[in-house]
């Protein structure tokens, strides 16, 4: 049965865009009054925030301290422990934009706070909130999600999904982008990512038209700008308290990549090396372009010919294999090219959001992809093919942290919970490596580091490896995957507690308090004596 609360008033009011100066504070919109209070909805102006510099708050202390929630009065700094958030159902505020299951969700919230986590993390849905046309904003299920974990006591990473949900690994629904950039997919099928058979990706504008006017008169970049100052103006009375982290996509899955390894309609299988995705008309003509200044016309005239389709293997193409074209001039011609169009956009699309939210008190970060399979080989095909220009010669992650870095935004790395020897050999796979080779990169860029679970894990090995991971990268903050019933289950959840209570004690604590001599399904051992009605709460919505 599923239970939903909706709100019967919109916390929304039209501004007259005339009124607005580019100098002037951003409005800001005053929590919804109780119900019966009488009291009638109205803007305010936010009073001026004082700020550090981008520079500043890219250094991994300062991101340590945004993450832990520096500021905002609901929880001081854990000092050497890592804060643990929970990713939101992917449709928790769905395609209608309403938010689903309010009454559980409420439930689950309260449980998740009297287990020790610090926040929530949460989609923002390109296609859920722009779906009525352009500059069209429909933020009122989100304004619902925000005032109720404002009442958990709970803070929100919010993530600016700016590509569908569905066709990826743990996609359970399927949110596509907008209504009217899909009709503009159908007249310039160009403005997505196109393979080498001409296989057109719907994930994720591509960047070769970031700064086009390709979608009805405005580019891609001020697009992504609009829907983010729209955010900002509508939510700032919440920015750097309740919403302590933007989290900015960057591209499929919300992160970083080329959509080189999709999993829809079979395309790609793991451990697969994936394919290029530089085939649509801009991206060609990026390249030749590029070609012509490198004095190499032919290279110019399309992707590598022998770099292989999807499911195949380093060793069964002629470019990834061990002494392939990869490590020719051409090779590192291309790569650099293929690499530096993405760390362009990268760049582009943060420093429109560093421009939107600076100076409301909210941390950036930016998602990067954790390709840990053929990671052993010399080539690492599969992060090239994703556009990490990473290989047994070359780190490929420096120059993305140093990137990140310039924008002040914290690097948020996936597969933290993994263990080489968990993996298939002939697979080649390496996370304990990679995440070494990313941390060190973070490091040496002065940049945040933040850390997620790339698969939906329970166990007590997972956990314990992120722990160790945590304690010895120094990370900001880590963004459990995910939220659902199974989290709630008696077993999982104990795990789960003790393991957010190892985190917060910097990997000093790893087994239950000996309280729980019960062993009990839920947490009552935990609560604070204030939390045991959220308790009864939480044990009903995870039967709901």
């Amino acid at each position: 049965m599923a239970l939903t609360l909706r709100s019967s008033t919109s916390f929304l009011s039209p501004l007259d865009p005339s009124s607005k100066r580019e100098d002037a504070p951003p409005c800001c919109v005053v929590p919804m009054p109780a119900p019966g209070s009488g009291g009638r909805l109205r803007l305010a102006r936010a009073a001026p925030v004082e700020h550090a510099t981008m520079e500043e708050m890219a250094s991994p202390e300062a991101a340590t301290l945004l993450h832990h929630g520096g500021g905002g009065g609901q929880g001081q700094r854990r000092g050497k422990g890592t804060a643990v958030y929970v990713m939101l159902p992917l449709e928790t505020v769905g395609a209608g934009g309403k938010v689903a299951r309010a009454r559980a969700l409420a439930a689950s919230l309260a449980a998740l706070r009297s287990g020790g986590v610090e926040g929530v993390m949460v989609d923002v849905w390109w296609g859920v909130v722009e779906r009525e046309g352009p500059r069209r904003y429909d933020w009122e299920g989100y304004g619902e999600l925000v005032r109720m974990v404002e009442r958990a006591g709970l803070r929100l990473q919010m993530v600016m999904s700016f590509h569908q949900c569905g066709g990826n690994v743990g996609d359970s629904c399927n949110i596509p982008l907008p209504g009217w950039v899909l009709e503009e997919m159908k007249s310039n099928p160009d403005i997505v990512y196109t393979d080498r058979s001409g296989r057109r990706n719907p994930e994720y504008i591509s960047l070769g038209c970031d700064t086009l006017p390709v979608l009805k008169g405005r580019t891609p970049i001020q697009v992504y700008s609009d829907y983010m100052r729209s955010f900002r103006d509508t939510f700032c009375g919440y920015l750097g308290n309740t919403i302590v982290e933007i989290q900015v996509g960057l591209g499929p899955c919300g992160e970083l990549r080329y959509p080189s390894y999709p999993e829809a309609n079979g395309t790609w299988r793991f451990p697969g090396i994936g394919e290029f995705q530089c085939y649509d008309k801009y991206m060609r003509a990026s390249l030749q372009q590029a070609a012509a200044a490198a004095g190499h016309e032919e290279w110019g005239r399309g992707g590598p010919h022998d770099a292989g389709e999807y499911k195949q293997f380093p060793e069964e193409t002629g470019f990834f294999r061990r002494d392939g074209t990869w490590c020719t001039e051409y090779g590192d011609f291309f790569l650099g090219w293929y690499s530096g169009m993405l760390l362009e956009h990268g760049d582009r699309v943060l420093a429109a959001a560093e421009a939107v939210f600076r100076g409301t008190g909210a941390a950036l970060s930016a998602k990067v992809a954790g390709i840990h399979w053929h990671y052993r080989t010399r080539s690492h095909a599969a992060e090239l093919t994703a556009g990490y220009y990473n290989t047994r010669r070359r780190d490929g992650y420096a120059p993305v942290a140093a990137m990140l870095a310039r924008r002040g935004a914290v690097l948020n790395f996936t597969c933290m919970e993994m263990r080489d020897e968990q993996q298939p050999e002939h697979a080649g796979c390496s996370p304990e490596q990679l995440v070494r080779q990313v941390r060190s990169a973070a490091r040496a860029a002065r940049v945040g580091l933040a850390g997620e679970n790339a698969l939906e894990r329970y166990d007590e090995a997972a956990f314990a490896q992120v722990v160790a991971t945590a304690a010895s990268a120094g990370l900001g903050a880590f963004t459990y995957l995910r939220m659902n019933k199974k989290l709630f289950d008696g077993d999982n959840w104990r795990q789960f507690v003790s393991f957010v209570r190892a985190m917060a004690d910097g990997g000093e604590r790893a087994a239950l308090p000996s309280c729980d001599t019960e062993q009990s399904d839920l947490y009552v051992g935990f609560l604070e004596k204030r939390a045991a009605p959220e308790a009864e709460a939480a044990a009903a919505a995870a039967v709901v």
